[in-house]
Formats: C-alpha cells, sequence, structure tokens
C-alpha cells in the first residue's frame, strides 16, 4: 500500500509504523489543526470478517473505556475497500521501544516506569480485558504540562474474557507473550498479561534473555520479576493490580539504607541534567523507587541543593528547602528534597521537601501521611496553579469539587481524591508564590481527618523572597 493523500477527512503525513494486524499514518485533523495517529487494518486481513469485526471491537473498547493511561479514541471509519481505521490521540513522545534502543535506564528510573505501565494495564484488567501482547512498541509516551505519561495502546487482540471469540491467530510477540499463548485451546487470562509485565522489567533492568541477570536489582524486586515470569499461569501473580502493588511492596525501604533513594523516573535513553550539587548527590548514594498514590509522583533525595542547602528543620517546628519553609504539625519531620525533574537555570534542582511523622515512609508506606511541597518557576512560567491542578487528575480516583482556600493575600486551589488503593486520600493544591514561580503541595492527611488539617498546612508553608 502506498501512502494514501487521505483517510477519510485526514490529510495522510507519514508513516508512523506497521505490524501484522495495522497500519498507522500520521494525519491532521483540519477540524480541529491538530495532529493524529491513524490506525488502518492491514491489507492481509482486509478479507476475513472476524479480523474487521475485533479490529472495530478494539477501537469501541478504547472509547467506552477513555481513560489517560491508554491510548484514546477520536473517531472510527472506513475506507472505500471496506477496511476500518481508527483515529487515535498522538502519542508524540514515541515508544518505549525507540528509548531502550538507547540504552536501559537507571534501576529507580525503570522500577517506576514498570509501575506506570502496570498501572495502565491493571485499567484493563478491572474491565475484565486482557491486552495479550505487553511488547516496548506498545507502550507509549504522551506529553503532559508537567511531563509526560505513559500510555498503553496497540490492543490488538485484546477481548473481554466474557465474550471469547473463535479467532485462533497467536497473538502476542515471542520473548513477551506467555507461553500458553502458544496453545490455541489454552485460556489466556490476565496472568498471561503478567507475564508480559514481568519480562517488560526484565528488558527494562537489562535482564533479557532465557536466563536473565539482574545485577544491581534489589534482591526482592528479582523475586517479584522471576514470580511474573513464571510458565504456569497459576504461579504468577492473578492480575496487573497484585503485580503492581507487589512490585511497590519489593521496591519499598531495603535493608542498607544507600541501595536506593526516592527517584523520578527519567525516560531511557535520557540523561538526568544535573548541577555540581546534584552530580555529588548522585555520587554518594543510588536512588530509591517512591510511589505516591495514583498518580505516583516520586522525589529524588538531592542532600544539598546549592548555597541555602535542603535540610530537616534545625528548630524543630520548621521545615526548609531552599526558599520553601513549612510549618511542621506535632510530631512531623522534614527531610530536605530537590524536586526530581524540576532544574532552574543554573541547573540546580529546584526546592522541595518532604513533611511527615515519618518522612522515610511517607514514599511508600501509604499509612503514613504527609506532604510533598516544592517551588518551580519554570512551572510558573507556563502553568497557572488552576491549570496545574486539573492536570492531575488520578484517574482511578473520585474527586470532590475543587476548592479554593484564602489565606491572606495568598489563594491555594485545592483538589480533594477518594481512592480506591493505595492512599485513600490524595489532596493536591497549587499557588503562585509571586516572582518565585508555582508552589505546589502534595498532601496525604491523617487518617478521618477533615479539610481543616489541609488547610492548617497550606497556610504554614512560606516562601522567602527572592
Amino acid at each position: 500500500m502506498g501512502t494514501p493523500a487521505w483517510i477519510g477527512p485526514y490529510r495522510v503525513q507519514r508513516l508512523l509504523g506497521a505490524g501484522s494486524f495495522a497500519t498507522v499514518w500520521l494525519g491532521h485533523d483540519p477540524a480541529l489543526d491538530s495532529q493524529v495517529a491513524i490506525k488502518v487494518l492491514a491489507e492481509n486481513w482486509s478479507h476475513d470478517l472476524r479480523v474487521r469485526e475485533r479490529f472495530r471491537d478494539e477501537a469501541r473498547l478504547l472509547r467506552r473505556l477513555d481513560h489517560p493511561r491508554l491510548a484514546r479514541v477520536h473517531a472510527v471509519g472506513e475506507l472505500p475497500d471496506g477496511r476500518p481505521y481508527a483515529v487515535l490521540a498522538l502519542a508524540d513522545g514515541g515508544s518505549l521501544r525507540d528509548r531502550l534502543a538507547a540504552g536501559t535506564p537507571p534501576v529507580p528510573a525503570a522500577l517506576a516506569l514498570l509501575d506506570e505501565i502496570a498501572a495502565g494495564v491493571a485499567v484493563l484488567h478491572r474491565e475484565r480485558v486482557v491486552h495479550r501482547d505487553l511488547t516496548p512498541g506498545n507502550v507509549l509516551f504522551t506529553s503532559t504540562a508537567d511531563g509526560e505519561r505513559v500510555v498503553i495502546a496497540d490492543l490488538g487482540l485484546a477481548k473481554a474474557l466474557a465474550a471469547a471469540s473463535g479467532l485462533t491467530a497467536r497473538a502476542g510477540t515471542p520473548g513477551y507473550m506467555a507461553p500458553e499463548q502458544d496453545d490455541p485451546l489454552a485460556v489466556v487470562d490476565t496472568s498471561s498479561d503478567v507475564f508480559g509485565l514481568g519480562r517488560l522489567g526484565l528488558r527494562l533492568l537489562g535482564g533479557p534473555g532465557p536466563r536473565p541477570h539482574l545485577d544491581g536489582v534489589p534482591a526482592p524486586v528479582a523475586a517479584v520479576l522471576r514470580r511474573a515470569t513464571e510458565p504456569r499461569p497459576a504461579d504468577r501473580y492473578p492480575d496487573a493490580d497484585a503485580f503492581r502493588a507487589a512490585l511497590r511492596r519489593a521496591a519499598g525501604p531495603p535493608d542498607d539504607p544507600a541501595t536506593l533513594r526516592p527517584g523520578r523516573a527519567v525516560p531511557p535513553g535520557q540523561a538526568r541534567p544535573a548541577g555540581r550539587a546534584g552530580a555529588t548527590a548522585a555520587r554518594r548514594a543510588a536512588h530509591r523507587l517512591g510511589l505516591v498514590g495514583a498518580g505516583a509522583l516520586i522525589l529524588v533525595a538531592a542532600g544539598a541543593t546549592g548555597g541555602d542547602a535542603a535540610r530537616p528543620a534545625a528548630d524543630g517546628r520548621w521545615g526548609r528547602s531552599g526558599p520553601v519553609s513549612v510549618l511542621l504539625p506535632p510530631g512531623w519531620r522534614a527531610t530536605g528534597t530537590g524536586w526530581a525533574g524540576r532544574y532552574d537555570a543554573g541547573g540546580r534542582l529546584e526546592p522541595a521537601l518532604v513533611v511527615s511523622p515519618d518522612p522515610g515512609r511517607w514514599a511508600t508506606d501509604p499509612t503514613v501521611p504527609g506532604a510533598f511541597v516544592g517551588l518551580s518557576a519554570t512551572l510558573g512560567r507556563r502553568s497557572t496553579p488552576a491549570d496545574f491542578v486539573a492536570q492531575r487528575p488520578h484517574a482511578d480516583c473520585v474527586a470532590a469539587p475543587v476548592r479554593r482556600v484564602r489565606r491572606g493575600a495568598t489563594v491555594w486551589v485545592v483538589a480533594r481524591f477518594a481512592c480506591p488503593q493505595g492512599r485513600p486520600v490524595l489532596v493536591e493544591a497549587a499557588t503562585r508564590a509571586g516572582r518565585a514561580g508555582l508552589l505546589y503541595v502534595q498532601v496525604v492527611p491523617p487518617p478521618g481527618s477533615g479539610p481543616d488539617v489541609v488547610d492548617a498546612l497550606l497556610a504554614g508553608v512560606r516562601v522567602r523572597p527572592a
């Protein structure tokens, strides 16, 4: 098939990729003046009515789920020759396959990314849908206002478990496909996707092959990946939620505190820039994975961030990081951090800190209350507080109406989420800190507490004028 000029009302710009079941084109939507991805059923399957209907089913399924962790379908159509096509939101960050071609990421970044992939697959599993083909090529990245998001794409021959069809074509990619997928009579269920998650984890951590060696990977994490890739489905985790929970437990505080430190996921092939202080801190210790709530906020301990080093409160009542100070609730402590992935004009991490009764456990233990407080000049230049809070929807949670809290001349935009797993309650808040930028706080309040506890914490956040 040559490059078509148009597919329906969309002007075709170039080929993005081709697989055994479909071809994907980069297109332009003239009505919205935006780029889209157009997935067209491959010509060699156009005669098979079952495959054509399965292709449409996938588009309908994604449209029905309409989840930010999954590829989103804008429209469907049919070519003059009868082949169906689906118009999807463009994942402008490319695929995990592209990034792995440049090398594997550090351990904490790999684990953070694997957690995000598992979260996307868990959305499918809660709907009793099996992906069947979890590979680096089907893990995409899409830009957001504050970074990027992992998106699970190309369900291929995914299907609702309750609606099995007669299609017995081999569904899956060798190396990531569960053994039972080679048997047309075997039951393929959510544990088959767990196998794919385990193999993705091995690939991210540099241990592909039949007998992977995971040098530098914590033993509990290696044990999780071994169980996920057991040959017998019954020996694996039952679904992506169970796998993700086990991964988080395994990536928690190790016996040796210098083994890992919290680190925000850096996409493979991309180096994390750092000033001299950041580089020194990186040499002093590795990074420990810290996952926070439904949005998996991940922090990096920076040790020192420049002339005014982030540090625990000297007087026992205030926590400080650069110009940011937080009045500590009784019994709470502060650990100074830099905001992972956020750098100022001089290449230094922007200021941030964690406050909690137990800052070391707060990153991984959902029962521990606490808060992350960060100040970003770069975010302040391109986002308002209301926009920034709106961009953190925690799609698995139930949101209360956004409210505004005034403390003197400061107005906080506050959103509260009730979540079915992990942190039971998450609060996102942001305000403008004058010329210093955008001030952001994520709070996990004590169990049973009301909004007054959050409001009191926000009232105790200060930014020293430049």
